[in-house]
């Protein structure tokens, strides 16, 4: 089962619908949009630690976009050297 993904712009419009209904639980928001309560605790911490936005990444879990740049790195320098293997190897076997 995969993780729903969700536009910054709904996870914006749900944070400012929990903003202008203080009165709502936080529950039965979640109810109404189809997300769990948890998710909405998490929107609303993301938007109050950047001023009220929500700012994604991404998906993986990385401290900042300096970290997600290195893992991109690390994977593409994996994959070069993966395909520098086999071309390696085809050598090897065409040249016999």
């Amino acid at each position: 089962m995969t993780k729903p993904t969700f536009t910054d712009e709904f996870k914006q419009g749900v944070v400012q619908y929990v903003l202008d209904h203080p009165d709502e639980s936080k529950v039965s928001i979640a109810k109404r949009f189809g997300i769990a309560d948890s998710t909405i605790h998490k929107w609303m911490k993301d938007a109050d630690k950047n001023n009220g936005t929500i700012v994604s990444r991404g998906s993986g879990n990385f401290s900042s976009d300096e970290a997600k740049e290195i893992a991109r790195l690390k994977k593409e320098l994996k994959d070069t050297q993966d395909a520098l293997d086999v071309l390696k190897k085809a050598i090897g076997i065409l040249g016999k």
